[in-house]
């Protein structure tokens, strides 16, 4: 057997090890209701998307019976079982990016990430993310300590949110980043700071926004605002910088995290009745207000197609040799544009 398959039947061996099987009861509901939502309501740590493949995949049995159509119909008290493999590791390709480089040393890089690309690869998102173009940047010099899919990666950015970014490129940066990440700053110099957009004005004019987040049980996609014994603990503190609009208030708010939860800060603002401009996740119901907005900001808001969120400072201890490092970031230009077309 050569080297090659040896380390693939190795690779089965560990996943045959590793898939884990769950049983459960489906819970009381009204009447019937579909397979998939109903495993998600029994396993909420599992998306529907996730659970819609399991099942079609035939990892699903109700009643010993295997099923494969995720809207088939169950009710309560239904013996079902789940069995779930390990997730693919992915070997994301280096391809070649222009980056912009904020900062760079042997242990770690910062950089200013554009709006549109996804930090890691995922579902949907082979290529064309920041970590193929990190690895294409800094070679095998980045840090793998995070997981093959996730090289170098301690903390990350929406998608379409703009800003400061570091990665590790050594296991050392990469443990000791993350432990500051984790600690969310408390005995280190960790600062995290945004700059965002908002419909209204926000009351109190500085204040703190203390709500635990967890994923949304009606769309999986969508984080909530949920009673503090059932999400994660989240603060956001704000600051208005200024008002800005003519006809429809917008305030342009600086915002600084205090732990780091995915999108704490749409969440939140949107939370508080002040959704960001542009977000058509959590500030849909607002967009009739970008009709009110005069011709030049409307056509920027247009333009930005994006909520209007920017990373603009980046703070943290090198992990190597502890100097604090603080990074600034102005907004990108598209979203600099919209500031300068909302201010009277």
């Amino acid at each position: 057997m050569s080297e090659a398959q040896v380390r693939e039947a190795q690779v089965r061996e560990a996943q045959v090890r590793e898939v884990e099987v769950r049983e459960g009861v489906i819970p009381p509901g009204e009447g019937s209701e579909r397979l998939d939502r109903a495993l998600a309501r029994l396993w909420p740590d599992l998306s529907r998307s996730r659970l819609q493949a399991l099942i079609r995949d035939g990892q699903v049995t109700l009643e010993d019976a295997t099923i494969g159509d995720p809207s088939a119909k169950v009710t309560g008290g239904q013996r079902v079982a789940v069995t779930v493999p390990p997730p693919r590791p992915a070997e994301p390709e280096p391809e070649a990016r222009d980056l912009t480089v904020v900062y760079e040393d042997d242990d770690l890089i910062v950089i200013d990430k554009p709006a549109g690309l996804v930090v890691h690869p995922g579902a949907g998102n082979d290529s064309g993310t920041l970590v193929n173009a990190l690895l294409a940047h800094c070679g095998a010099s980045l840090s793998g300590i995070g997981g093959v899919a996730r090289p170098g990666i301690v903390h990350r950015l929406d998608k379409d949110t703009t800003g400061l970014m570091v990665v590790a490129k050594t296991d050392l940066a990469h443990q000791d980043l993350s432990a500051q990440f984790a600690d969310h700053g408390r005995t280190g110099p960790l600062e995290r700071a945004y700059l965002a957009l908002v419909w209204g004005r926000l009351e109190p004019a500085i204040g703190t926004i203390d709500a635990a987040l967890a994923r949304s049980e009606r769309n999986r996609e969508k984080i909530a605002v949920v009673r503090e014994e059932r999400g994660r603990h989240a603060i956001t503190h704000y600051r208005i910088e200024a008002m800005l609009g003519m006809q429809e208030p917008v305030g342009l708010v600086r915002c600084r995290l205090e732990t780091g939860r995915t999108h704490q800060i749409r969440v939140h603002l949107a939370h508080r009745g002040h959704p960001l401009l542009g977000d058509a996740v959590y500030g849909a119901a607002f967009r009739t207000k970008a009709n009110r907005l005069e011709p030049e900001a409307r056509a920027a808001l247009d333009a930005l197609g994006r909520q209007a969120l920017h990373a603009a400072l980046l703070g943290f201890r090198h992990p190597r040799t502890g100097d604090s490092l603080r990074f600034e970031s102005p907004p990108p230009a598209d979203m600099a544009r919209l500031i300068a077309a909302l201010t009277p």
